[in-house]
Order: C-alpha cells, then sequence, then structure tokens
C-alpha cells in the first residue's frame, strides 16, 4: 500500500492561487507584445516602412498626407524599373538630418532623357503618362543620358515649379533609392496599390 507523503509547505489558498494566475496571466501578455514589437522594429529596419506624403509634387497620383507602405527589400533582388515610385534621401538634405523625396522612376541606366516642347522622351520615344494631369511646364530639358547604376526619377505634377527631382539634382545612385512605394494605406477611402 502506497501513502503520500505529508507537504512540507502550506498548501495554497484560493486567494494566492488568483493572484498568482492573474501574474501570470499579465506576465504572459507582456512577454508577447515585447516580442511583436521587436519583430515590428526588425520588420521596420529591414523589410518595410510606413512613410507619409509631404508636398505637392506627386500629384495627382500621391495626396498631402497620404500614408504609403514602402518595400525595402525588392531592390535587393532587381533593380528599379520605370514607373516605380520610390522613396529615396533628398540630395540636398544633411546626412545628420536627412529628409526623403518620393518621385516616379523615369530614365534606366543607358537612357537618354529630353523634355521638349512639354513633352517627355525616353531614347526618342514621346512617352506616354496617363498618371500625370498636365503638359511639363518648367520648359525644354537634356537631353540627358543616365549613368550606369543610376536613375532618372521625377514628380507626376508637370505644373511649373511642381516638382523638385532629377532635371535639378541629377541622377540617383541606385544605393541612394531606399525602397518602392507599394500601395496608400491611409486614409482608407483612399486605399489603392501602386
Amino acid at each position: 500500500m502506497h501513502t503520500l507523503a505529508p507537504s512540507s509547505g502550506p498548501l495554497p489558498t484560493p486567494e494566492t492561487s488568483k493572484h498568482t494566475g492573474r501574474w501570470s496571466y499579465i506576465r504572459d501578455w507582456l512577454v508577447t507584445l515585447l516580442i511583436a514589437m521587436t519583430i515590428l522594429l526588425l520588420l521596420n529596419l529591414f523589410v518595410f516602412n510606413l512613410s507619409t506624403v509631404r508636398g505637392h509634387s506627386m500629384q495627382p497620383t500621391l495626396m498631402e498626407s497620404q500614408h504609403l507602405f514602402v518595400n525595402k527589400l525588392v531592390y535587393n533582388f532587381h533593380d528599379p524599373g520605370r514607373g516605380d515610385i520610390v522613396i529615396l534621401q533628398d540630395p540636398d538634405s544633411k546626412p545628420s538630418s536627412p529628409r526623403f523625396l518620393v518621385k516616379r522612376v523615369i530614365g534606366t541606366p543607358g537612357d537618354v532623357i529630353r523634355v521638349e516642347h512639354n513633352h517627355l522622351y525616353v531614347n526618342g520615344e514621346l512617352q506616354n503618362e496617363p498618371y500625370t494631369d498636365s503638359e511639363i511646364e518648367d520648359g525644354d530639358y537634356g537631353p540627358f543620358t543616365v549613368e550606369p547604376g543610376h536613375f532618372f526619377v521625377m514628380g507626376d505634377n508637370r505644373h511649373a515649379e511642381g516638382s523638385k527631382d532629377s532635371r535639378y539634382f541629377g541622377s540617383i545612385k541606385s544605393q541612394d533609392l531606399l525602397g518602392r512605394a507599394e500601395l496608400v494605406f491611409w486614409p482608407i477611402s483612399e486605399w489603392k496599390w501602386l
């Protein structure tokens, strides 16, 4: 016959058990929250970014205060293509306090860019640009040949002085493109893929 040895300590009371259970539940939630925040932080650093549109240089495609989901990994696997909407560091900003721009890729390495009589030409071909609502009002430009490893970017706002872009600061090195804007996610009524 087997007998149980008496317990060396007092049996937990229902009140003690309830308190321990509550603390365990809170601790589990805090650990889960900490893990989730760490994962989100790492994803934000290396995989995606959430950006807010400031200014009007990408109108009518993007409007002031819209929020964008930016894919930071995509250009690790392939180069930007013509038409991509990209985030880049403003070449005129200081490294200690960087500012960022959102623009559209117009030219890839080797392309010849020219603006003549208010129209954009790439490699001598007139471009159909359904994302704009105006002809180019800033005057003629080029021809400009995009250097190897560089990209020519412009804003969709083609009104006079509507966009500060590669016509002013030159082409952008591929490593200065921080990611591709994939979608507008806020406000929810303006949600759309780009």
